[in-house]
C-alpha cells in the first residue's frame, strides 16, 4: 500500500456520521468507503484492502465488536478504532483487548480524529514482523518458548494501541525490556524512548521532574523546564517502580494519564 492514497472503511449505522467523518478524511486525502451495517462491512473488506477501519460500537441491532473480531481474523494487518455515544470504561477496556488500536467516544474532535488517523497510518504502514527482527540486540526478546512466542505477541498486539500500558514483574524479569520492544513496534517508534526510574526522583522534585515547572514557581527554578511528559512527546515514556511514588503524587500521575493533559508547575 506503499505510495498509494491511503483508504479508510467507516462503519456507523447512522448515515449522517458515516457522511461527517467521509467529508472530514476527504480534506485529508484519505478516500472512504462507508458501511450501515456488518453485512455490508464485510462484503466491503473482502473486496478491498483498506488503510484502517472505524466503526462504530452499537450499530442497531448488531455490536461492533463483531466487526472487529471478524477484521482480527481475517483482515490481522487492518488496525480498527471504535467510535460510541455510549463509553465506558469497561467497553473501553474490552475493546482494546480484543485488538483495536483506540476507542474514543462522540462526538468526536476534529484534531482528536486526525490524530487517530495519523496513528493508524502509522500502524498500516508498520510490518508485523519486522519490529522484532530489526530491533537492535539489546531490545530483542532472546528464546523460542511458547511463553516467550505468546509474550511477543501480545508485545505486538498492545503497541497497536493508543493506551497507557501496565507492565509487571518481578525486579529483573525484563519489564524495561518490553517497553523498549512496545516502543519499537509502536507508531511512536521515531520518537524518544525516555526511561525514568520514579523511585530515585527526589519527593519534593518529583512533580517538577514529570510536568516541569514554570520560572519562579519556586525556590531554583530560574527557568521554565518542559518536564519528562513533555520531553516524551511523540515517544514513549517508561515509568520505573511507580509503587515507589507518593500516594498524592500517584493520584497527579493518574489524573495526567487519564485526561491525557498536563500541567507544568507553577
Amino acid at each position: 500500500m506503499a505510495g498509494s492514497r491511503a483508504t479508510a472503511l467507516i462503519v456507523d449505522d447512522e448515515p449522517d456520521i458515516c457522511q461527517l467523518i467521509q467529508m472530514t478524511l476527504a480534506k485529508l486525502d484519505i478516500k472512504c468507503d462507508t458501511a450501515v451495517n456488518l453485512t455490508e462491512a464485510r462484503r466491503l473488506l473482502g473486496e478491498n484492502r483498506y488503510h484502517f477501519c472505524i466503526t462504530d460500537l452499537r450499530l442497531k441491532s448488531e455490536s461492533g465488536f463483531e466487526l472487529l473480531e471478524h477484521i482480527q481474523t481475517n483482515h490481522p494487518l487492518t488496525p480498527v478504532a471504535m467510535i460510541t455515544a455510549h463509553g465506558s470504561v469497561e467497553a473501553a477496556v474490552n475493546a482494546l483487548k480484543a485488538g483495536a488500536f483506540d476507542f474514543v467516544s462522540k462526538p468526536i474532535a476534529i484534531d482528536q480524529l486526525r490524530n487517530m488517523v495519523s496513528s493508524a497510518l502509522k500502524l498500516a504502514a508498520n510490518n508485523p514482523i519486522e519490529p522484532f527482527t530489526s530491533q537492535p540486540a539489546p531490545t530483542r526478546l532472546i528464546g523460542s518458548s511458547n511463553a516467550i512466542k505468546s509474550l511477543r505477541k501480545q508485545i505486538l498486539k498492545v503497541a497497536r494501541t493508543r493506551t497507557p500500558i501496565l507492565i509487571t514483574g518481578e525486579s529483573g524479569t525484563g519489564k524495561e525490556l518490553a517497553a523498549q520492544m512496545i516502543h519499537h513496534a509502536s507508531p511512536q517508534a521515531a520518537g524518544p524512548f525516555i526511561p525514568v526510574n520514579c523511585g530515585a526522583i527526589p519527593t519534593d522534585l518529583i512533580e517538577s521532574e514529570l510536568f516541569g515547572h514554570i520560572k519562579g514557581s519556586f525556590s531554583g527554578a530560574t527557568s521554565d523546564r518542559e518536564g519528562l511528559f513533555r520531553a516524551a512527546h511523540g515517544g514513549t515514556l517508561f515509568l520505573d517502580e511507580i509503587a515507589d511514588l507518593p500516594l498524592s503524587m500517584q493520584v497527579k500521575l493518574l489524573r495526567a494519564i487519564q485526561e491525557r493533559k498536563i500541567r507544568p508547575v507553577g
